[in-house]
């Protein structure tokens, strides 16, 4: 796949910079509003997907990003998984309990482990979608040769 016009590629770049930061800013404010490490992570890979779509196959190699796009999925996966058990490491004896300071009411930084959780969460799910994606557009190439 060649890609689309010069005008739909530089709108692309625009549109997926911005999908992009909105994306960041629901998964790190997810404890404070709607949203958080799912919802941004989707959003997030639909930054990745609509640069794909807009300038083609023939520029990335596809193969090599489903590898990296799945090695992002098991980092994140082990985020969680370690912030998890990292209260057993530290001699705190808890497991999925908040060890972390609380902070202010409505501050960024006021909720403990769940920001650090929508993080690997936002990038485990991101991951994810685009690994999947990569992977039905990987066999539509093979098919269409």
């Amino acid at each position: 796949m060649k890609g689309m016009s010069i005008i739909v590629k530089k709108v692309s770049q625009l549109i997926a910079g911005i999908i992009f930061l909105y994306g960041i800013y629901i998964v790190l404010h997810g404890h404070l509003t709607p949203g958080g490490g799912f919802a941004g992570g989707a959003i997030l890979a639909g930054a990745f997907i609509l640069i794909v779509l807009a300038f083609g196959t023939d520029i990335i190699h596809l193969k090599h990003d489903e590898e990296r796009a799945s090695l992002f999925e098991g980092l994140g996966l082990l985020a969680f998984i370690l912030l998890a058990i990292l209260g057993f490491i530290i001699g705190i004896k808890v497991f999925f309990n908040n060890y972390l300071p609380k902070g202010q009411l409505g501050e960024l930084v006021s909720a403990g482990l769940i920001p650090l959780y929508n993080i690997a969460v936002g990038i485990e799910v991101c991951a994810a979608l685009f690994t999947i994606f990569l992977a039905l557009v990987i066999y539509k190439e093979e098919i269409s040769k």
